[in-house]
């Protein structure tokens, strides 16, 4: 059986409060609808996808299937990501990969959706739902500077309203509705004729191409923007700035990509961690100088001394606890 050309991808993320969104969704979608439908829902790497997978084609009027690496995309067909795993498009194919994170997630909704925007350009619809923080916002910039289209769930209806309010942020979306308006908006666009894939932008090309490899190369990952003095809090690479449209992203060469937010965060998160590490080794030499004191017969010009010394050390634990106490998730800490 020849499969038929795919004309129209429709790419959807979500996270927080994703599944009854995306569920949603996929129950108003008419079952002759003339595109292939990408989903990515943030999910725990413990969750039983073939649950969920379950719960969406109680609803939907379409297929939804998890695909293998290097499946044949197929019109009129739901493709959900599978746990723990990019999906990526490329070539009329589905890539399944366990490639460096997005923000701390894989399966991400950015990788999916830049690497659709790569492929298929104008012809891309991308659609962000319910979500914490701001997981999407790149992908749909991608989507936006490839010449398709940007829908956004109301976010006064989302569950979680972070997610396509900063989408509404950086960019001009196309449509801010509610789920159940969508439906009309992809039965209008899909009835104007058939799309003609326009040019790519050469940055975001190459950024799909490098996702696609899953490549280290640290001069095409320094090609995509201004190489920093800071390291990814993942491994340790260098981190180039990715400038889009007012919004930065970081990204290392050998994949890690942070939102300016996320990034912060972590590093707020890794300066908590080694104040931690500090107060731990200084308690120990204090309780170790305390028990000296018990077990021998030490004179007082000695014990004096030992003394001072742990309570300069009561002191500076004491100092470095006030410290962590202003530490929070700006990543500023308040001296």
């Amino acid at each position: 059986m020849k499969i038929e050309e795919v004309k129209n991808v429709i790419t959807i993320g979500a996270s927080a409060g994703g599944i009854s969104a995306v569920t949603k969704l996929l129950e108003s979608l008419p079952e002759d609808l003339d595109a292939a439908v990408f989903i990515v829902i943030h999910i725990s790497k413990v969750a039983i996808e073939k649950n969920i997978l379950g719960l969406l084609n109680k609803k939907s009027k379409l297929e939804v299937v998890i695909p293998q690496n290097e499946t044949k995309i197929q019109n009129n067909k739901v493709y959900l990501a599978p746990v723990d795993h990019h999906m990526m498009l490329s070539n009329d194919t589905i890539l399944i990969t366990r490639g460096a994170k997005e923000n701390h997630w894989r399966p991400s909704i950015d990788v999916l959706f830049r690497t659709a925007a790569a492929a298929y350009s104008t012809c891309v619809t991308g659609i962000i739902l319910t979500g914490l923080l701001d997981d999407g916002t790149s992908g749909m910039i991608a989507i936006k500077n490839a010449g398709g289209t940007c829908i956004v769930q109301e976010p006064e209806e989302a569950e979680y309203a972070d997610m396509p309010q900063n989408v509404i942020n950086n960019i001009e979306v196309d449509y801010r509705v509610s789920i159940i308006d969508m439906q009309y908006i992809l039965s209008d666009l899909y009835s104007r004729g058939t799309c003609v894939k326009g040019e790519v932008p050469a940055n975001l090309k190459l950024e799909s191409e490098i996702t696609l490899r899953m490549s280290s190369n640290y001069e095409q990952t320094s090609a995509l923007g201004t190489t920093t003095i800071f390291t990814c809090p993942e491994c340790g690479g260098v981190l180039t700035k990715i400038e889009e449209d007012g919004n930065n992203r970081y990204r290392c060469f050998t994949g890690h990509v942070y939102s300016e937010d996320v990034l912060r965060s972590e590093y707020a998160k890794k300066t908590e961690d080694a104040l931690w590490v500090a107060i731990r080794m200084m308690e120990e030499r204090r309780n170790f100088i305390s028990g000296l004191e018990k077990r021998m017969q030490i004179d007082a010009h000695v014990s004096d001394d030992r003394k001072k010394k742990s309570d300069e050390l009561k002191v500076h634990i004491e100092r470095l606890k006030e410290v962590l106490k202003d530490i929070g998730d700006s990543g500023i800490i308040k001296l």
